[in-house]
């Protein structure tokens, strides 16, 4: 992992984030036994030989409990009301960390194993594919029996910052998100019962949770959302070519990217008064006019959630990083470019609402009218954000002797399931 320091910061200061970072990177390198024992060929019993790590991943240091510290260094800022609002070296907002090393890695094995849904098919990472910066290509999701939902994956990177979930903020914490999509009938369709039996029946697993938490006595649908919880909190991705420029190293950005910044930036354009550095979303809820695709009625998002007619049409304000590579983009996959993105919102407060539709847009929204060379340099921008320098290992076997989807087999699954819905979609 590269990292390029500014040199305000006092040198202890320095020294103490690297030294950090620099010992939880070099352990997190070494080969753990999750990897290695099972092969697609070898019969699940032998999974009972898996050992989770006792590593912490990269950007996590080890305390002396157990327990797997977040380090970074947006931690040496301050930050205006500690919501990570604010310029360039500001905090970034409060974090979910502390999970042992042990949960993270059942979290990872479980994350990729189709045992968790319930026709043994699809995984998170079906949906949440790290190739494709966790989420998986689709402006609408496929579920188990190639099910359309109506809304895209959200990217997963940074989730140990998020303080509500999904698109309409109905989870409001890391557990809750976890456990929901493996007993949804549109995308894993499981049920408590079975995923429990299912676990239990593989000989490895019931080691493994107790490895994970050696003071429980069962395995237990609480332990599976912690576990899960604990995988993705860990998915960390902070050492972008902005946040090195951001640091204080100039030559990260060219010009017409630092053009770019500065319209993200501007009281013209205002795509940080709800994009707002450094995690690049204030977390609200906003209704901005998005339309759905054509044939699909208004999804009143938020207006569902908290019962409030003022929040229809509104979802929540996703954060930018990694979003050069999570397209299609909105709720559900309405823009398939960044520039579509960014002239939408130069098109004018309301002027894609229907005629005659009563919506409460977010006053934020307003009329730009930016020019095409400012559009491009956002797009610039935009793409300065990317980092997946931490990308997780995705083992090569799960427990349950499974396959796992590969990269390419996910990718052809994309195109099939693309070519599937849309036939049925014509169809009706």
């Amino acid at each position: 992992m590269a990292l390029l320091l500014p040199t305000i910061f006092p040198t202890n200061l320095i020294k103490q984030v690297c030294r950090l970072l620099l010992a939880s990177t070099l352990a997190y390198c070494s080969a753990t036994a999750a990897d290695s024992p099972l092969t697609e060929s070898q019969p699940t019993s032998t999974a009972a030989t898996i050992a989770l790590s006792s590593n912490c991943p990269p950007s996590f240091m080890l305390s002396d409990n157990n327990q797997c510290q977040l380090r970074n260094l947006y931690q040496l800022y301050n930050s205006l009301g500690d919501h990570g609002i604010g310029g360039l070296k500001t905090a970034l907002p409060a974090h979910r960390d502390g999970f042992s090393p042990q949960q993270i890695d059942l979290g990872r094995l479980l994350f990729f194993d189709p045992l968790l849904s319930a026709d043994k098919s699809v995984s998170c990472a079906s949906c949440h594919n790290p190739g494709q910066g966790f989420s998986d290509g689709l402006g609408r999701s496929i579920g188990i029996f190639g099910q359309r939902g109506t809304r895209s994956a959200p990217s997963l990177w940074n989730s140990a910052f998020i303080k509500d979930f999904f698109w309409d903020a109905r989870a409001q914490t890391l557990e809750q998100q976890a456990l929901s999509p493996l007993f949804s009938p549109q995308e894993m369709g499981n049920n408590p019962s079975q995923l429990l039996s299912s676990l239990q029946a593989v000989a490895a697993y019931p080691k493994l949770f107790k490895q994970a938490f050696p003071d429980s006595s069962d395995l237990s649908l609480d332990q599976i959302a912690t576990a899960l919880a604990a995988f993705q909190s860990s998915l960390i991705s902070l050492n972008s070519r902005y946040d090195q420029y951001a640091h204080g190293y100039a030559e990260a950005l060219n010009q017409q990217e630092i053009e770019g910044l500065n319209i993200f930036r501007s009281f013209v354009a205002r795509c940080s008064q709800c994009h707002m550095p450094p995690l690049f979303t204030n977390q609200q809820i906003a209704v901005i006019g998005t339309p759905e695709p054509e044939g699909m009625p208004r999804d009143i998002g938020a207006e569902k959630t908290f019962g409030s007619v003022k929040l229809k049409g509104g979802f929540k304000v996703p954060s930018l990083r990694n979003i050069a590579e999570t397209a299609p983009y909105m709720h559900s996959g309405r823009f398939e470019t960044l520039r579509e993105v960014a002239a939408f919102y130069s098109g004018g407060r309301g002027h894609a609402v229907p005629e005659g539709e009563d919506l409460l847009l977010h006053w934020h929204i307003s009329e730009p009218n930016l020019t095409a060379y400012e559009l491009d340099r956002l797009v610039d921008f935009m793409g300065t954000l990317s980092d997946s320098s931490l990308l997780p290992r995705t083992p090569k076997s799960v427990p349950s002797g499974l396959h796992i989807l590969s990269e390419q087999k996910i990718s052809e699954k994309i195109i099939s399931n693309k070519s599937i819905s849309e036939n049925n979609h014509d169809k009706s």
